[in-house]
């Protein structure tokens, strides 16, 4: 999944240098993706699928939509490409934390939920450090997104097996519901994670693009991907020990402070440095934000947390939209990211005071 949804930001620097992409048309092509983010999870409260089934249909369309990016140059073509890997990781998203999250509860093992989110960054590394080899290489944008689609394919060919494996039956988990929920409540967390969705976007689409306009050798700007990548990774794993403490809410309201200072952090630091420093900050709370509120809507949906997980994703996805066409209008109309991360980073602050509201 962190190749198949993320792939795109790594790729976009490649992609205008060569005159493939303008910033506009970037802004549509990712908002795109996000549109069909926003059907794949609004399709997932009604699908009547085994998640088996969910989770290998999305795996294998987020790999071979990726892998088809390669062989086509039409605007249109990529555009209902990235629409299809939108739904397909949304369904991925849904399925994996619904029926995962609730197994390791089952097991009293919910500190490892962590490991499951770890994966998304793991693929970010992995498709930023393949984008900057290539650069490297001076390859073409269609050999970066030729080399990650087939990888995406061989992993999720791997997977196939594995993913038959039944749960073991287990008492079942408290009947709560979503809709036992305050009214306040459901809007609280629905509309924080649509306002993290629209946060976190802008720096995770045009990082690489503010640190190529920053930063002149692609050596050192093609490190922003994989250094948020690898925060990702990491921070899944750190930040599920202070659940305990802090509970899952009130981890999501940290990291949402964290993310954003790490939003503005270009406009606060100069050069490499403030580029790095968002993509620690950033990359460091956006995975766990996920995984902070998606155990939130379980452990207070229980049972119903399917339906309430893809809520929420729906609004994250409604956010995802509109940020990169905000984050491009905004451009547009300033000459830079300024306004844009300021707005983002404002919608941060807003909705961790609103998490703060206890129910």
């Amino acid at each position: 999944m962190g190749i198949g949804r993320f792939a795109f930001t790594p790729v976009l620097p490649m992609m205008l240098e060569e005159g493939r992409l303008d910033l506009p048309r970037a802004g549509l092509l990712a908002s795109a993706n996000y549109a069909g983010y926003l059907v794949g999870a609004l399709s997932a409260i009604s699908l009547r699928l085994r998640p088996v089934t969910a989770i290998r249909t999305g795996l294998l369309v987020m790999a071979v939509s990726t892998l088809a990016m390669a062989f086509t140059a039409h605007f249109p073509a990529w555009v209902a490409l990235r629409t299809l890997a939108g739904v397909a990781s949304a369904w991925v998203l849904v399925f994996v934390s619904a029926s995962v999250l609730e197994r390791l509860a089952r097991a009293g093992r919910a500190e490892l939920g962590g490991t499951v989110y770890a994966g998304v960054g793991v693929g970010i590394i992995a498709a930023g450090g393949a984008c900057l080899a290539l650069m490297a290489l001076r390859a073409s944008s269609s050999a970066a997104w030729a080399w990650l689609g087939g990888a995406s394919v061989a992993l999720t060919l791997l997977l196939w097996k594995m993913l038959d494996a039944e749960p073991a039956a287990a008492a079942p988990l408290p009947a709560s519901g979503a809709a036992a929920l305050p009214r306040a409540e459901l809007a609280r967390l629905v509309l924080s994670y649509g306002a993290f969705g629209f946060a976190y976007i802008i720096p995770a689409t045009f990082l690489p693009v503010m640190a190529k306009e920053t930063i002149g050798s692609p050596e050192l700007f093609g490190l922003a991907w994989p250094v948020f990548g690898a925060a990702a990774a990491a921070s899944t794993l750190g930040a599920a020990p202070l659940a305990r403490p802090l509970g899952y809410r009130g981890v999501w309201i940290g990291a949402s402070l964290v993310m954003a200072f790490g939003v503005v952090s270009p406009l606060l630091i100069a050069g490499l440095p403030g580029i790095l420093a968002a993509a620690l900050c950033v990359g460091s709370t956006f995975v766990v934000i996920t995984m902070a509120g998606l155990q939130e809507a379980r452990r207070l949906a229980g049972s119903r947390a399917r339906v309430l997980i893809a809520g929420m994703t729906a609004a994250f996805a409604l956010g995802q939209i509109a940020g990169p066409l905000a984050a491009s209008a905004l451009v547009q109309w300033s000459g830079g990211f300024t306004p844009a991360l300021l707005f983002a980073a404002a919608l941060l602050a807003a909705s961790a005071m609103a998490l703060s509201i206890r129910p």
